[in-house]
């Protein structure tokens, strides 16, 4: 087996390997498949995920964030019964962390669909019509920018060597007069 190697931004190694027989993915022959590992068969699209660190980049760390206490506080010489705070901070936070499921289980999936939609399209538009366009443009303007260069060189730089030769001559002195 041989192949191009190349890493991902996560760090996965890849390699495209190069066969004269079989797909890639149904190897026809017993040692065809077991030279194929894990590795080598990741798929990027169905990596696995970490069901503890869902911010790994820490995206929402300053904006979501809220417990209780960041919302509802007593000041000194202010409280309430203990059993009613104890009760207050435990409905506010299953309430929270409950309804935020409820709302992912009937929103996320459409949600997730809509964004991977739009994201598809932003990255088509980008790929397929924007990069191209400012690479077109940069070829188009490239060769006015010429024409322009010389049109200064040919015209202004004289123009402006002239002006600097007559005006070379002048000098100002400063006097103080007491």
């Amino acid at each position: 087996m041989s192949g191009s190697q190349y890493v991902d931004p996560e760090g996965f190694l890849y390699t495209a390997p190069v066969r004269e027989q079989g797909n890639i993915y149904k190897p026809h022959n017993k040692s065809m498949a077991e030279e194929l590992n894990e590795k080598t068969m990741h798929d990027v699209h169905t990596k696995e995920i970490d069901l503890v660190s869902r911010d790994p980049k820490r995206l929402n760390d300053d904006v979501v964030k809220i417990d209780f206490e960041d919302v509802i506080a007593e000041p000194d010489g202010t409280h309430s019964f203990d059993g009613i705070w104890k009760a207050s901070f435990t409905t506010f936070t299953v309430t929270k962390y409950w309804f935020y499921r409820l709302l992912s289980a009937i929103f996320g999936i459409p949600l997730a669909l809509i964004w991977g939609i739009y994201f598809a399209i932003l990255s088509f538009l980008h790929i397929w019509a924007v990069v191209p366009c400012i690479r077109s443009y940069l070829i188009e303007i490239q060769c006015i920018s010429r024409v322009y260069s010389i049109c200064i060189h040919t015209f202004c730089d004289p123009l402006f060597e002239a002006i600097g030769k007559m005006f070379s001559t002048i000098r100002a002195t400063v006097r103080k007069e007491i």
